[in-house]
């Protein structure tokens, strides 16, 4: 419990310049820190997992200041692990990592026009 009460405040100061506005919650079942930053405007930027030492772990979610999401991640214990997703306009980029490093990377582009009627 010590560790994690030191992990808060580190991250709450560390943090203190990075983003105007986060929320820590400690997720006891899991055993980690639940962080959410915000964009000045009140939107979402990132969501994810911390652990007690301080890693990035799980599932990470960064987005927009519209709310559109950007980067889904994977860490394990500060690793990055598993398919990664970047959103940008029409494409979508798919990273995949092993060991901490590139394995692959595939890209998709949507150019199409679609109409939608109520007729």
């Amino acid at each position: 419990m010590k560790k994690i009460a030191i992990l808060l405040i580190m991250l709450s100061v560390s943090f203190t310049y990075a983003q105007k506005e986060r929320t820590l919650k400690l997720d006891k079942e899991k055993d980690l820190i639940e962080v959410t930053y915000y964009h000045d405007n009140g939107e979402v930027s990132q969501t994810g997992y911390y652990t007690a030492e301080g890693k990035l772990h799980g599932q990470w979610l960064s987005f927009c200041k519209e709310g559109n999401k950007l980067v889904s991640a994977k860490y394990d214990n500060g690793k990055k692990v598993g398919k990664w997703f970047y959103w940008s306009g029409n494409s979508l980029k798919e990273v995949d990592y092993s060991n901490n490093a590139i394995a692959s990377v595939n890209e998709w582009t949507n150019n199409e026009t679609k109409v939608a009627s109520n007729k």
